[in-house]
């Protein structure tokens, strides 16, 4: 026996270490491709969308997951408020009030005594009590007429008598007629006018007319006599 120490084998130590190395810096080596490859993919979006594995233990052949989906409601666009301007509506202009003598039916009759003017109703009423007390009944037969009456009438009397002028003579305009105003009164029958001719003045009565027996009017105070009768009724132009 010998005491010498055999010598060390240092070529193979380092042939191993050497490996070692090796891989380790293969193993770093492909660490770093796959790193670099994941983030390459996740740059260039190749990198598919991460979804929930589910398992298909024990599921049915034909089944698949329920997928819910979702509707999106679109939202209406906000309305904008209107810059339309309204033109408000206008307040109708006040028309002219018709002319009530033409057009409105008066409130009284023709032969009513009510439409006559409060002096000549007044006085009419006194001596119908009193041509009453003595046997005789004073009838109105026209009071108080419209303007479209007396229009009329005169109309009727130029076609009857045959001129503007001479148709006056018997009835006058409506702007000229006492009846209009109501200021003026026919009566009837015969009797009436003789008993009021005669005894008118007394509650101021009086005939107009010579060549109308029937028209009466106030012309007088009561108990003066009454004013000398004119021929007929005169009217201004036509």
């Amino acid at each position: 026996m010998t005491n010498d120490v055999p010598p060390r084998r240092t070529g193979s130590v380092r042939l191993r270490l050497l490996s070692v190395t090796g891989a380790g810096v293969a193993v770093l080596a492909v660490g770093s491709l796959l790193l670099w490859h994941a983030q390459l993919g996740e740059m260039l979006g190749l990198a598919a969308d991460k979804e929930p594995v589910i398992s298909t233990v024990n599921a049915p052949a034909n089944s698949a997951p329920p997928t819910t989906l979702v509707t999106e409601t679109p939202t209406p666009p906000p309305t904008r408020p209107s810059t339309h301007k309204t033109t408000p509506a206008k307040t109708p202009t006040k028309t002219p009030k018709p002319d009530k003598s033409t057009t409105t039916k008066p409130k009284y009759g023709e032969e009513s005594i009510n439409g006559l003017s409060p002096t000549l109703r007044k006085r009419l009423q006194k001596a119908m009590t009193a041509a009453k007390a003595d046997g005789v009944t004073i009838s109105i037969t026209s009071g108080r007429r419209t303007t479209s009456k007396q229009q009329r009438l005169l109309n009727e009397a130029i076609k009857k008598y045959g001129s503007y002028k001479a148709a006056t003579h018997w009835v006058l305009p409506p702007k000229y007629s006492a009846h209009v105003k109501g200021k003026a009164v026919d009566i009837g029958p015969a009797a009436a006018m003789t008993w009021l001719n005669k005894n008118g003045w007394r509650y101021g009565v009086c005939r107009r007319y010579d060549n109308e027996p029937w028209h009466f009017e106030a012309l007088t105070s009561p108990g003066k006599k009454c004013p000398p009768r004119e021929p007929y009724g005169v009217a201004g132009p036509s």
